[in-house]
């Protein structure tokens, strides 16, 4: 965690506030752009680029810092609109990974996040007429096979020889 935001958890001052950020990709529905509050935010990203990021009610449960496998981020989006229930609804029925992208800025600096980006993958979406829950998840580095390219008689035809 920044220096930043580790002096706004500590001291909580009133001018300068921590603002969370979801983008969500997919091929289905293009970028949906997200903050917590009450007004759209125009922020800086990796790329360079000044983006709007629309006001939205959202609560983020972020994942713990462990060793463990698979590490998961909820969040839920409350009150949201019919095109946004369509725009979800589209991506599963077309299949599409949707990409989780959760920045954190602070009031003071919004010309780039506060820390590091946190890029995930959208493992469950649940959607109703008055909320969105989504539940996205790192790749599960520790139950990931090593090497990733496992050799058998399919791709080296002279194992199957050996016993």
């Amino acid at each position: 965690m920044s220096e930043v935001l580790q002096r706004i958890y500590a001291s909580a001052p009133t001018n300068d506030l921590p603002i969370h950020t979801l983008e969500l990709q997919a091929d289905s529905f293009g970028v949906i752009r997200l903050c917590n509050g009450f007004d759209n935010v125009n922020a800086g990203i990796e790329s360079g680029e000044t983006v709007l990021f629309e006001a939205s009610g959202m609560g983020v449960s972020l994942p713990s810092r462990a060793v463990k496998g698979r590490q998961d981020l909820q969040f839920q989006l409350d009150n949201v609109s019919g095109e946004a229930l369509e725009k979800v609804d589209a991506a599963k029925e077309a299949g599409d990974k949707i990409k989780v992208i959760y920045r954190v800025y602070t009031a003071s600096d919004l010309t780039e996040p506060a820390e590091p980006p946190v890029e995930m993958t959208a493992v469950s979406v649940q959607a109703t007429a008055m909320r969105v829950n989504v539940v996205a998840s790192f790749n599960d580095l520790v139950n990931r096979a090593w090497p990733r390219d496992r050799y058998t008689p399919d791709v080296a035809p002279g194992l199957k020889y050996f016993s």
